[in-house]
């Protein structure tokens, strides 16, 4: 598997994943949108397949946020999420982001246990932060906590 900076042939399949994985999903102009603003924008690829990616950017000067995250049901359990989120710490770290940030909605436990086993922690929540009416809850890491 590598994981590679996204490429406009990539929109298609990157779009199957987020609408196969979120009750509401971005939209593909709001992806193009990002990635044309300058947003961090990296998918993994397998076997010429993209099976997931990550978007994120820097907020403030100094701190970054994970805007989604995404991987192809079939790919779960081999450490591409994980992967995707090193290699964008990795990235923020080049930028001096102290800090990042994320939203999670309150009932995925398994997204929010999955942050937690990368060294976030929760922080906040947002009450009817989705479109639906559903919280957030905000997942925080100090990269000095990061190796």
């Amino acid at each position: 598997m590598i994981i590679r900076e996204f490429k406009r042939p990539d929109l298609k399949r990157v779009l199957e994943i987020e609408l196969s994985s979120f009750d509401d999903p971005y939209p593909s102009n709001v992806l193009v949108d990002l990635y044309n603003l300058g947003a961090g924008f990296l998918v993994a690829q397998e076997d010429n397949i993209v099976v997931g990616y990550i978007i994120f950017w820097i907020r403030f000067e100094d701190e970054g946020h994970i805007i989604s995250l995404a991987v192809d049901q079939k790919y779960y359990r081999k450490k591409i999420g994980s992967q995707l989120v090193e290699t964008a710490l990795e990235i923020f770290k080049r930028y001096n982001v102290n800090s990042i940030r994320l939203e999670v909605r309150k009932e995925n436990r398994e997204a929010r246990k999955f942050y937690q086993k990368l060294g976030f922690v929760e922080k906040a929540h947002l009450v009817k932060y989705y479109e639906d009416g559903e919280d957030a809850v905000v997942m925080g890491k100090l990269l000095e906590d990061f190796d």
